[in-house]
């Protein structure tokens, strides 16, 4: 069960028995694979043969591509949002920021398209995406309250300003991944308190 601040699992619409629960979670996982590998138009058939189900399981779940997309993005933002609480138990808060911000950079460069396609399908004040800018800004206000009271962050950046951020490093290195990491390490240079 999660805690107060931590995101909920992602959870399939209705309760299930253990085998049909099984199916779903093979499937969003097949999805997530498939959608980063081809993008949205990843052939539904290839996604319930990496599921190891027939395509009407699929369709029992997901009767159309939009639902199949919308629970893959749902679950890559659960992964993220998770990660976030996991560095924070396991790393010192700078270490823990930076490695998050990282993840983030990341999956914005490898599944921008993916997302843009979801956003695009799904209205921006639907419950999906209610939840997962809930799940995100949570994740990184966690994170930043642990570094700004290590005084490695600046005490005015917010949990919107870190995912922009994010996200412009990742729009930015898209296509020239090799900058990533330089580019990181400017955006996280300029959260650092600066000397007075």
């Amino acid at each position: 069960m999660a805690t107060a601040g931590q995101p909920r699992p992602v959870d399939p619409p209705r309760p299930m028995r253990a085998d049909a629960r099984r199916n779903f979670e093979r499937l969003v996982a097949a999805a997530q694979e498939a959608f980063g590998e081809h993008g949205a138009d990843a052939p539904l058939d290839d996604i319930a043969r990496r599921a190891g189900v027939g395509a009407g399981t699929l369709y029992r779940h997901f009767p159309t591509r939009e639902a199949l997309l919308e629970a893959a993005y749902r679950a890559d933002i659960d992964d993220l949002a998770k990660l976030a609480y996991e560095l924070l138990d396991k790393l010192p808060p700078e270490e823990a920021l930076r490695t998050w911000v990282s993840e983030q950079v990341e999956y914005v460069m490898r599944k921008r398209a993916l997302a843009a396609t979801v956003k695009a399908v799904l209205d921006r004040d639907s419950p999906v995406m209610a939840w997962c800018k809930t799940q995100m800004r949570g994740a990184a206000a966690a994170l930043l309250a642990r570094a700004q009271e290590a005084g490695v962050v600046r005490p005015e950046v917010t949990p919107s300003d870190l995912l922009r951020l994010a996200h412009a490093v990742g729009y930015a290195s898209e296509f020239a991944p090799e900058d990533s990491d330089r580019l990181l390490t400017y955006m996280l240079d300029g959260l650092r308190p600066q000397p007075t």
